[in-house]
């Protein structure tokens, strides 16, 4: 998609102020990019297509979630994306201490009072369990059950985008953990693939 396509497309599901409020954080994720590196300097121009609406798209598989946690939220892709677009309460996780601030500051500035950060490891984060769970450029499918699956039940949603591992991360994913799991078609990438998975729980 192009820029323009991308902002038509979060502007028809979710309205022309959504497009407004998600222009003040591109506008802040870019300035600070200037001085840390939050996203690769080759997808600044294409910041639309490559990270918002990559993080947009994501609640067409869980829209009444209730809750939804970030692990690795980095700069709050997905999760500050998901919550300028609805008002379910998110958890963003992140430990790297530059990016936490800067998700401290942006949800401040962007009066994000349904957000919550936890500025450490998902292993340390206690709460009951979550309606939706996605992690973005974080890990590998193994390793987010493994860490977060303390803060799931068997109605919890995993949305996880994924490149194009996605088929042999699932595979390698189901010798040691059951589920429902479906991949879905990305928007933002052709070749990128969205895993969608339900009632996770360890193979015994």
């Amino acid at each position: 998609m192009t820029e323009e396509e991308a902002r038509n497309w979060i502007a028809d599901r979710h309205g022309a102020e959504a497009v407004d409020r998600l222009s003040r954080y591109v506008e802040a994720l870019l300035a600070a990019n200037a001085s840390q590196n939050l996203i690769s300097r080759s997808s600044e121009a294409l910041v639309w297509a490559r990270h918002i609406l990559d993080s947009a798209q994501l609640l067409r598989f869980a829209p009444d979630a209730g809750s939804w946690l970030d692990v690795g939220s980095g700069p709050g892709l997905p999760g500050v994306v998901i919550a300028l677009l609805q008002d379910q309460p998110v958890t963003l996780v992140e430990p790297r201490r530059k990016r936490a601030e800067f998700l401290a500051e942006i949800t401040a500035q962007l009066s994000l009072s349904h957000v919550t950060l936890a500025a450490t490891g998902v292993e340390r984060v206690q709460s009951p369990p979550f309606g939706a769970i996605t992690a973005r450029a974080y890990a590998a499918l193994t390793h987010i059950f493994a860490t977060a699956r303390h803060l799931a039940d068997a109605e919890t949603i995993w949305v996880l985008p994924k490149g194009r591992s996605a088929e042999g991360e699932l595979d390698e994913a189901r010798r040691s953990w059951t589920g429902m799991f479906h991949v879905e078609q990305s928007l933002s990438d052709s070749a990128a693939r969205i895993i969608v998975a339900s009632g996770v729980k360890a193979r015994r």
